[in-house]
């Protein structure tokens, strides 16, 4: 039986047949995206009210009242009254979907106008099942799928794209992480002392208090913590604080004594010791020295409590509008903490796990002969993950020039040419996906030596190897990626919220970075990427954040890597799907595609741009099931 099915209705209420004379509400002012495998149609709803008449009479169950309506803006309208909206690069279906609860075998039907440019044939309605779009077509022709039992809702002005797809971020430790350590996502050093104290106060003395979302840039205090700060905190227990970006941590006295780490001790390979002028110890420890506290620092979570992260995380990712993710270091625990939550049914969102490089995990898959693409529609196995060099957010990425004001400082490298090629080569040569985290355009130059060496030595064909972040290019690193097919996953929500911290890069440097427009204007696959923790996951923030180049405090940085609303949409939809070879069954609304989509309270195309970030999540469907509705 067909569970859903999406219809057209004219401004009367009756079934709109599709002809290209129907009302001036219908006119045509899109034009289609057609992908390399299937075409792939925007829709865009038609504002007021639609009542369908004798057809819901008919119907077994009332037509739910729909609550969340929108009325065009002035600029919006005028757009439809001209035919002026831009071209649509990803597939949009605008509408709304069926209510929660048990469908009981029923369909639905949705109330849809369609706005479009042709090219090819005529969309106007899909029909799902079996959690799959199988009909994309014409009303008369999806019409014909209607039986006794179908529900019809109003589409009510609102809007649907595609699921959104995080392509790199850190849902299990992010998830695991909210439950054992304290949110420090907060605004003063006082504020993060109390919080830090009050953890202690429940923590038996010994036991390590820790925090995580610290970030300095946040805070008003205009100043980093420091060892003095953590011991004022907590001075009867080990304490770690964790940066937002993931790179740098904070240890108090305590924690240094347990890990015999003193002001004389060296800085290891890929890692730093920070000190005060006066030689003392001041605290921060960036990179690979954190290793140096992993046989004195608990890992901090049982298998239950992993498995309540999945459960907490793909809640709120979902909540965001987020239908697909990328878990960009994936280990041992983690792989079964998605398993334990997916058997446990209390994993919403489909998995693409990039599994960490160097550890027991990525030796057993090689013993076992498992490689990328491993798995079902919900949790599969992806590439292989390294990390190069430092952070852009704790400002320590690894780059060709110095950081600003800093002359000395060019960020912390944490793998040399040779273990770059080394590591490349094992997984390569083992039918994985490679992907390496390379923020600076140091270290990008040489991934993409150490690609291009495995692809002369052994080639593969479309291996899509993975720039993880590439934040800082240039114009010839671009052109070396598009010649690899390489895919760079950049942050898409960095340029919002992480604004205060540009200031060190300097402007000319923000025209290189996070370069979605160049990278798209040369023709390279852009994936969007959030990395969380480090940076927020929430699609519309990072949607505006793409389209503005502002930060929040409204600064512009790099304008020159402005995209479209059309151009981002398909960023975080399309591109992300293939990022993980998926774009056959993911990240447009296409026949034979996974029934993925979300329903926004506002077209993004049509608000300020400046307001994006502020678009509800009224619902997001999975596989044809709500799994968020917005209450």
């Amino acid at each position: 039986m067909i569970e859903a099915i999406y219809l057209r209705f004219d401004a009367k209420g009756a079934p709109e047949r599709g002809e290209r004379s129907s009302p001036a509400a219908f006119r045509i002012n899109r034009r289609a995206y057609l992908s390399a495998t299937a075409m792939s149609f925007p829709f865009c709803v038609q504002d007021g009210e639609r009542q369908l008449a004798g057809f819901v009479e008919k119907l077994p169950r009332p037509l739910l009242p729909l609550n969340h309506r929108r009325a065009p803006s002035q600029a919006g309208a005028k757009n439809h009254q001209q035919n002026q909206i831009a071209p649509v690069n990803a597939a949009g279906i605008h509408g709304f979907i069926q209510p929660d609860g048990d469908r009981g075998g029923r369909s639905v039907a949705v109330a849809i106008q369609v706005h479009e440019q042709l090219v090819g044939p005529r969309a106007e309605a899909f029909a799902v099942k079996n959690g799959r779009f199988t009909a994309v077509g014409s009303n008369r022709d999806v019409k014909n799928l209607v039986t006794q039992g179908v529900e019809v809702i109003d589409a009510g002005g609102l809007t649907v794209t595609p699921g959104f797809i995080d392509a790199h971020c850190h849902p299990e430790s992010g998830g695991a992480r909210g439950i054992v350590a304290g949110n420090l996502d907060l605004r003063s050093i006082e504020d993060l002392k109390k919080a830090l104290r009050l953890r202690a106060e429940h923590t038996p003395p010994g036991e390590w208090v820790q925090g995580y979302k610290y970030d300095d840039t946040k805070y008003k205090d205009g100043r980093q913590i420091t060892i003095k700060d953590l011991d004022e905190a907590a001075p009867n227990h080990p304490v770690a604080v964790s940066h937002r970006g993931g790179h740098v941590s904070w240890y108090n006295s305590k924690a240094f004594q347990l890990a015999g780490v003193t002001a004389d001790t060296a800085d290891p390979p890929g890692g730093k010791i920070y000190k005060e002028p006066d030689g003392k110890l001041n605290g921060k420890v960036a990179e690979r020295a954190n290793r140096l506290w992993d046989k004195v620092r608990p890992s901090g979570t049982t298998r239950e409590q992993r498995q309540q992260g999945v459960k907490v995380i793909s809640d709120q990712m979902t909540a965001a509008g987020l239908t697909s993710v990328h878990d960009a270091s994936t280990g041992v625990d983690g792989v079964m903490a998605y398993q334990d939550a997916y058997h446990a049914g209390e994993m919403k969102f489909r998995v693409y796990m990039m599994c960490s490089g160097g550890g027991e995990g990525f030796a057993g898959m090689k013993a076992a002969g498992i490689y990328t693409g491993m798995g079902n529609e919900w949790l599969r196995i992806g590439g292989i993950k390294f990390t190069g060099d430092g952070a852009c957010s704790g400002r320590t990425m690894y780059m060709r020039t110095p950081y600003a004001g800093r002359p000395d400082d060019f960020g912390i490298l944490r793998m040399t040419q040779q273990e770059i090629d080394d590591a490349v080569e094992d997984a390569h040569r083992h039918n994985f996906q490679v992907g390496i985290h390379a923020n600076g355009d140091a270290i990008i130059d040489m991934v993409l030596k150490g690609y291009e060496r495995a692809q002369k030595n052994w080639p593969r064909p479309n291996t899509r190897h993975r720039i993880e972040h590439c934040t800082l290019v240039d114009a010839d690193l671009i052109r070396r990626i598009k010649a690899l097919g390489a895919i760079p996953t950049m942050f898409w929500t960095y340029v919002y919220y992480h604004g205060d911290k540009w200031a060190e890069y300097g402007e000319e440097k923000l025209k290189w970075m996070f370069c979605h427009k160049s990278m798209l204007d040369a023709g390279v696959p852009t994936p969007g990427a959030s990395d969380y923790v480090p940076g927020p996951f929430e699609p519309m923030m990072a949607i505006q954040s793409m389209v503005t180049r502002k930060d929040f405090l409204g600064k512009t940085w790099g304008a020159n890597q402005k995209v479209t609303v059309d151009e981002a949409l398909k960023i975080g939809t399309y591109w992300g799907a293939y990022a993980s070879f998926e774009e056959n069954v993911k990240g447009t609304i296409t026949a034979g595609q996974y029934a993925d989509f979300v329903i926004l309270g506002s077209d993004p195309h049509d608000v300020d741009p400046d307001t994006i970030k502020d678009i509800k999540i009224v619902r997001t469907v999975i596989g044809g099931k709500t799994v968020h509705l917005m209450t």
